[in-house]
């Protein structure tokens, strides 16, 4: 997975793996008032008011995800991708930067999903991780389809740098979504997977978030306060490749 990267970054990459040892500070001091919500939330929610699948008493692929929000000129807003659709899995959707610990990211128990969610983030969109303030780091959530136990990294992007997909063979594009555009009603809908389970989604940017990504999304907004009464019987198909 890193191959293609490292070529591309060369000496950078190796001196990202000679900074993950650093210890990166996860603080909400200094954050805008719009996102103070978000980091209330995030230091008292409990795992099963995130998601029913939590990971098991042992075993899971530990991963992390960095939900990243910024400022842009829509206002506040999130960043995502689009995974290729040329992937075996998951095809064409959108998610959070993020992907499986590597063994220099350290102790999943410890600090090695925060390193881990920020040297992801910045293998895949090309993001400046020193731009980032990590204020949070919510509980660990499973995906049973791929065994993977994720934590979900919460990130301030106090100083915005370029992004795009710095992998095309896996990533399609790079794009922000305004936090107005997740909560407007005429965005929300739900979601049945082939598999039964039905779940939130949203469409923005011309694309269909759905799955672990939506579902995350759609749990920070409600427990931030910032979420808008919406028709849950509004229904999309999804892609059976999905």
């Amino acid at each position: 997975m890193r191959s293609a990267r490292e070529q591309q970054y060369g000496e950078a990459a190796d001196l990202d793996r000679a900074a993950a040892g650093r210890e990166v500070p996860v603080t909400a001091d200094g954050l805008p008032e719009w996102l103070a919500p978000v980091a209330r939330a995030a230091a008292t929610i409990e795992p099963r008011q995130l998601s029913r699948f939590l990971p098991p008493e042992s075993g899971g692929r530990p991963s992390a995800v960095l939900i990243l929000f910024g400022h842009g000129p829509g206002g506040p807003e999130l960043l995502l991708m689009e995974r290729a659709g040329t992937l075996r899995s998951h095809a064409g959707q959108p998610s959070f930067p993020g992907g499986a610990l590597d063994p220099e990211d350290g102790d999943p128990d410890g600090p090695g999903p925060v390193r881990a969610a920020l040297r992801e983030a910045q293998e895949e969109t090309g993001l400046d991780p020193s731009g980032v303030q990590v204020f949070g780091v919510l509980p660990r959530l499973y995906i049973p389809v791929s065994g993977f136990v994720v934590t979900p990294v919460l990130g301030w992007w106090r100083r915005p740098s370029p992004v795009g997909a710095v992998d095309q063979a896996e990533t399609a594009r790079v794009f922000t979504v305004p936090v107005a555009d997740l909560t407007d009603p005429a965005h929300r809908v739900t979601t049945r997977h082939p598999s039964g389970h039905v779940g939130p989604a949203f469409l923005v940017e011309n694309a269909l978030v759905w799955g672990f990504t939506a579902g995350v999304i759609d749990r920070i907004l409600h427990y931030a306060g910032w979420e808008i009464p919406w028709d849950r019987d509004k229904q999309v198909p999804l892609d059976w490749r999905s």
